[in-house]
């Protein structure tokens, strides 16, 4: 007998950032905007305090990186794709190894419409060690659903709900998923 599995349509209500770019830089505008960033704050101040530190401070390569992650966050959860895509971007090109901004920028992309791509950066937020690995792997999931292939998104999004066992959105979106014998 062979197992088959069906999905029902996939809801991407609900994925949010997946992680501020942590720094420890004390009390500064980049410290400001990653905490911003955590708190979903995305009001302008928020954004002026993340313009500030990238323009003002004196930041490391990684501080710099982190810095637009942050801010490329409060861009996504304003609901400006493009902006947080440019900011994502430009946190890759000062650090390749950066898994938050591949998580964020999946996710971003898996917001568009974009599953291939969401697919492709949650893998690499996965192989870089993401701070938010249930997040990546539900990402992967609900791309891989969208791309057809239903064994892998259901092996994802149980990892997802497995690394994070009190998040439900893992678990809302495997209760779609039958298993049966053929």
């Amino acid at each position: 007998m062979k197992a088959v599995l069906s999905a029902g349509a996939a809801l991407l209500v609900g994925i949010a950032p997946a992680h501020a770019y942590t720094t420890n830089i004390g009390s500064s505008y980049a410290e400001s905007c990653y905490r911003a960033a955590e708190a979903r704050d995305t009001s302008q101040t928020a954004k002026d305090t993340c313009d500030k530190a990238l323009a003002e401070e004196a930041l490391s390569t990684r501080e710099l990186a982190g810095t637009h992650v942050n801010r490329g966050i409060l861009w996504m959860q304003s609901g400006s794709l493009e902006r947080a895509n440019q900011d994502f971007d430009q946190a890759l090109g000062l650090d390749a190894t950066q898994p938050e901004a591949w998580l964020n920028k999946g996710i971003a992309q898996m917001k568009a419409g974009n599953s291939r791509a969401a697919l492709e950066l949650a893998a690499r937020s996965i192989e870089l060690r993401t701070k938010k690995p249930a997040v990546a792997y539900y990402v992967r999931g609900l791309a891989n659903e969208d791309t057809g292939n239903l064994k892998a998104a259901y092996a994802d999004l149980s990892r997802a709900r497995d690394l994070a066992p009190t998040w439900r959105d893992p678990a809302i979106e495997l209760a779609r998923y039958q298993i049966r014998s053929r």
